[in-house]
């Protein structure tokens, strides 16, 4: 691609480089001069504009930025694509569901020429309905095709939508005199609901291990969520004891994500079992939410996988935290 300043009488066929004003508007940036735009601008006085002209072999911005955005989905991916403008193409989900991405090849498409480039969520992102999954950005105004089929050969298939396998969740709250009640049971409802799934039932019962076991064994949702009015400080207190009781097995009690620490995962006869922290009654980004979004959608999270949570697992604190990280007050 050529680019910089000709005569406007040589601009003919090129692309506009940036917006010029003219009597009777302003001509934008990026469009291609015929012989009107060629005409105004002389008689606007313009001497000479900046254009960029393709080559041969040379892809437009937009073409090329749908080719790129093509490659980018596997197949039967639940992902639409935007109409390309100015170079760019969005990635959105079509559905709720958890992001994957293959980083690897997506570093390699962004190696080949610093004018294409893509720019994503985080692997394993939590995404809403319509929420922008990626976007595709070619920079200059034209690119050469050999280096764009080399960047989408990177690319093919990097990016994919996981939905929901599970459809349903039951949430078990326990209580104690002068406890907290259902408070928060609105911000576990609204993460089930964001997934696309159901909360079928929501069971309160007295915060004792017998209990509560006989609750859990009653649940009838494929994911059952336990909400205790007491925090859960030991793996074999009230909450993991009662899954034991019922015949569960607990995975892992504690993960290195803030806020988020004192949660626990178990199954009971294959049914998945998340104990929630008090914290997860604010409906802020929680460790419970990388949990839940990753079980809801059938993807592997055990001992191994919330342990590798840690490294980017300190989240927003909470402004209600009875006990904030920081000592004192800012």
């Amino acid at each position: 691609m050529k680019f910089g300043p000709v005569p406007v009488d040589q601009a003919m066929g090129a692309i506009l480089a940036h917006s010029e004003h003219l009597p009777d508007g302003r001509l934008r940036k990026g469009v291609v001069l015929d012989g009107d735009h060629v005409a105004a601008l002389r008689a606007a006085g313009f001497r000479e504009v900046t254009v960029a002209r393709l080559e041969p072999g040379d892809l437009h911005e937009d073409a090329a930025a749908a080719e790129l955005a093509r490659a980018l989905l596997s197949e039967g991916s639940d992902i639409h694509l935007s109409a390309p403008f100015t170079g760019r193409v969005n990635l959105s989900a079509d559905y709720p569901g958890v992001v994957r991405l293959d980083a690897d090849r997506i570093n390699a498409a962004n190696a080949v020429d610093p004018m294409i480039t893509v720019a994503t969520v985080p692997d394993f992102h939590q995404i809403r309905s319509g929420g922008m999954i990626a976007t595709v950005k070619i920079i200059a105004y034209g690119v050469p095709g050999t280096a764009l089929s080399r960047a989408a050969g990177f690319a093919r298939g990097a990016v994919r939508l996981v939905r929901a396998k599970h459809q349903s969740a039951s949430l078990i709250i326990t209580d104690t005199p002068g406890g907290p009640g259902s408070k928060g049971a609105e911000a576990i409802a609204a993460r089930v609901t964001g997934l696309g799934m159901e909360l079928v039932e929501t069971r309160t019962c007295a915060h004792d291990a017998a209990t509560l076991a006989r609750q859990i064994s009653a649940a009838s949702g494929d994911i059952v969520l336990i909400l205790t009015a007491s925090a859960t400080s030991d793996p074999f207190d009230t909450a993991p004891q009662a899954l034991r009781l019922a015949g569960g097995t607990l995975t892992r009690f504690g993960m290195p994500v803030d806020p988020g620490n004192l949660l626990f995962l178990g199954e009971l006869h294959g049914t998945p079992v998340i104990g929630l922290p008090g914290s997860a009654r604010s409906p802020v980004l929680h460790g419970a939410d990388w949990v839940l979004s990753r079980i809801a959608c059938g993807l592997p999270v055990g001992s191994a996988e919330m342990a590798a949570m840690g490294v980017g697992g300190l989240l927003k604190e909470i402004p209600t935290r009875p006990q904030p990280r920081r000592a004192g007050r800012e």
